[in-house]
């Protein structure tokens, strides 16, 4: 199978230290480079499934000597516009290694077919032999099993250990002192009341509710009560269910008493002078609850628990956020947390914990729950009802999201790949219960995964190799369904076919993993050294083994040209950054962040996309229903790319930054963002969302289509610190800049 013609391209010769503008001119992941024509038509989703490399060597060793990881990055769960649903008694899979049919199988004849991971022959179902959509017979290389590399299968009853669990949310509230003072409660409770008919779900729906303190407060929402009834467990280091039967109760049925509680619940802790947080207990409370059926525990917690069981002991040192070069405290203080989350995971209970803390929580303990009972993490430092409305309309939005998308219950996730290949390390958040089958108790379309493999046997007499993701799970209306993904990549000999299909985002992506579990099981400046020596090994690899002619300068293929730009960007994230004030919660959750987003949303973290936006032409327009939306130009993460004349929109993937200079342009202030001058600009992000002029903002429709929250400021506030500490390109005082690692880069390489 020859490469296209696009491989040239992929390998022309850049010097970094004289070529400055390299970024695309969108931050719109690319195709996956150097695909063959007849596997870029078919092939899977580079969003959903995408390989580091898209060319795979034959042996290890041509691996190991081009220096790059070979991975996998899965975002399995995706929402997907166009999913083919497929409805059958029988599902056809390979015999012997049990891979669903795909698109990359081959027919020997019209009752036979080759497995294209183990080349078993299987025979072709009598029911196969018809095609639903064109309603032939004898055409099974036209099924959409056959046609589509994503397919979604409505399982019959064999995939059933028992019957499908109805959706159950289950949601546990810090009511303390403090949690009172931030106002999340009112926050969460009006949330939940706004979106309670769009929780995923069917008649069979259930909900709970638990709040605690030093005491853990059940509430029975039975039918036939005229009012929510609060049942009080003082005895928290034996925690038992009250009333184990009226706690969870069918939404549809009780929602009246439900709505009831929501509107009480802030009221009733209004005046509280209870300091003591006993999370352990809680959870513990929570897990029984739902241990019968399974389902969501949502957890909501303001400060470290600091009583009975899990109570925790701040460990950060605050003078030592900027000069250790070795941080410590990245691994969990007990093991209680990652217990009780495998208990959970067991039982098909998934956790997500919402931080909203001022102080240091011990993230790094706290975060196992999640981790391990494929949950989510989601955390709002210095959280306050008044003093930062930022995070407030941050928590707002997520909590949306959250309450309202779509969720899959009781599920598994086994990867599959073709004979000679093998699988090692998975990264996100599951329990590992074989050694390719990920326990995943809820999954989310938020949820990312990553995939470190080796190369076990030759693949010399191979064209092609191929990946399949199986993703089993019961959704909120209690079918049970597969999600199937199928990845389709030629197999190379020559270094520098490998290096033309070097997917540098993917690459990065992986690489970010890998670093995360080295920081916590190593060190940081262990972690910080594999990734320079990443990008160091890899272009001394293209210099020596690819290059034909030697020339001087810092050169890298046209494909790899921001390989060392991201890895810059990554030693100054604030996972892996030294040498700045880091708040060792912030810390970890970049690391959590890093493992668990998907690709595309990780990408942004490690190198926002900045644009100017004051200047807007239809020149590369986008046409969104009917409309002209200008498509601004990426720019360069370097102040010098800054002016007081414009107006500058960063992405950084979980909050947007709108920098208005001093000079900027009346009519933008004016039309676009609907202020009569330039100290009218709000740090408000919310007075200036409001006063946005729909109709004639073209500006309205790009924030529009990017659903997350998003802050304005003016040259002089106090928010320029925050969208400043991006500009990765600019030398710091801790760290080089660009040019200058690119020069630190050069020297190693040339050593």
């Amino acid at each position: 199978m020859s490469l296209q013609s696009s491989t040239p391209e992929a390998l022309r010769v850049v010097n970094l230290l004289q070529e400055r503008n390299l970024l695309p001119p969108t931050p719109i992941p690319a195709p996956m480079p150097c695909l063959p024509q007849d596997l870029q038509k078919v092939n899977c989703n580079p969003e959903v499934f995408r390989c580091t490399l898209t060319s795979i060597p034959q042996t290890q060793s041509l691996l190991n000597k081009a220096k790059m990881p070979l991975g996998l990055l899965l975002h399995p769960f995706k929402d997907l516009s166009q999913l083919p649903v497929v409805t059958s008694s029988t599902i056809v899979r390979c015999r012997s290694c049990r891979t669903y049919i795909n698109p990359f199988v081959s027919f020997l004849d019209q009752r036979r077919w080759k497995c294209n991971l183990c080349y078993r022959v299987n025979d072709v179902p009598e029911e196969f032999m018809y095609n639903p959509v064109s309603r032939a017979y004898g055409e099974p290389h036209k099924r959409p099993e056959v046609q589509n590399a994503t397919i979604e299968f409505i399982a019959p009853s064999e995939y059933m250990l028992r019957p499908p669990q109805p959706a159950v949310y289950l949601f546990v509230l810090d009511v303390s002192h403090n949690a009172v003072e931030t106002g999340y409660l009112n926050v969460f409770c009006q949330s939940l009341l706004d979106n309670i008919n769009a929780l995923p779900g069917d008649s069979r729906t259930k909900v709970g509710f638990i709040t605690f303190d030093s005491t853990i407060h059940f509430y029975n929402l039975q039918e036939g009560l005229s009012q929510p009834q609060m049942l009080i467990v003082s005895d928290i280091e034996d925690i038992f269910l009250p009333t184990p039967d009226s706690l969870l109760v069918n939404l549809n049925e009780c929602k009246e008493l439900v709505q009831d509680l929501l509107k009480n619940l802030p009221n009733l802790f209004q005046k509280t002078m209870e300091t003591q947080s006993a999370l352990g207990s809680a959870l513990q409370a929570a897990f029984k609850l739902l241990s019968p059926t399974g389902g969501r525990m949502s957890v909501f917690q303001t400060q470290l628990p600091n009583l009975g069981v899990g109570a925790l002991q701040s460990r950060e040192d605050p003078n030592q956020r900027a000069s250790a070069k070795d941080i410590q405290h990245l691994s969990p203080a007990t093991d209680f947390y990652k217990k009780l989350a495998l208990d959970c995971s067991g039982q098909q209970v998934a956790v997500d914990l919402f931080l909203l803390s001022a102080q240091y929580c011990d993230l790094a303990s706290l975060g196992c729950i999640s981790r391990y009972s494929a949950g989510s993490v989601y955390y709002y430092p210095s959280y306050h009802h008044q003093h930062n409305p930022a995070q407030v309309e941050r928590f707002q939005k997520d909590l949306k999201r959250y309450l309202t998308r779509k969720i899959g219950f009781e599920a598994v996730m086994r990867i599959r790949c073709t004979k000679g290949l093998s699988i090692h390390t998975f990264h996100g958040n599951f329990f590992v219960r074989s050694t390719d089958l990920l326990s995943l108790p809820n999954v989310n379309p938020d949820a990312g995964f990553a995939v470190q493999m080796s190369i076990e046997e030759n693949l010399d007499d191979m064209q092609v190799v191929s990946f399949q993701a199986a993703l089993l799970y019961t959704s909120s209306k209690g079918e049970r369904r597969i999600r199937v993904h199928t990845l389709c990549l030629p197999v190379v000999n020559s270094l520098s076919d490998i290096f033309a299909g070097a997917d540098v985002q993917a690459i990065t992506g992986l690489l970010a993993c890998m670093a995360v579990d080295r920081s916590v099981t190593a060190s940081l400046s262990d972690a910080r050294d594999a990734m320079t020596n990443a990008a160091i090994d890899s272009l001394a690899s293209y210099r020596q083994s690819v290059l034909t002619i030697q020339q001087p300068g810092l050169l890298a293929p046209a494909c790899l040209r921001l390989f060392p730009l991201y890895i810059l960007a990554l030693l100054k994230q604030k996972a892996f950054r030294t040498g700045t004030s880091t708040r060792l919660d912030d810390r970890v959750f970049a690391m959590c962040q890093l493992k668990y987003q998907p690709l595309a949303y990780a990408m942004l973290m490690i190198h926002p996309a900045l644009y100017r936006v004051d200047d807007l032409t239809d020149e590369g327009a986008l046409n969104i229903n009917e409309r002209t939306i200008p498509q601004p130009r990426v720019l360069q993460l370097s102040v010098e790319k800054l002016n007081r004349e414009g107006a500058f929109l960063m992405d950084t993937g979980m909050i947007m930054y709108l920098w208005v200079g001093r000079n900027c342009n009346p009519n933008f202030l004016t039309q676009v963002l609907g202020v009569p001058s330039y100290t009218a600009v709000p740090d408000n992000l919310l007075t200036l969302m409001t006063s946005l002029r729909r109709d004639q903002s073209d500006f309205y429709m790009i924030i529009q289509t990017l659903k997350i929250p998003w802050c304005s400021f003016r040259d002089e506030s106090q928010l320029k610190s925050s969208f400043m500490q991006n500009m990765i390109e600019d030398r710091t005082e801790a760290a080089l800049s660009y040019y200058e690692f690119l020069l630190h880069l050069q020297q190693q390489i040339s050593k």
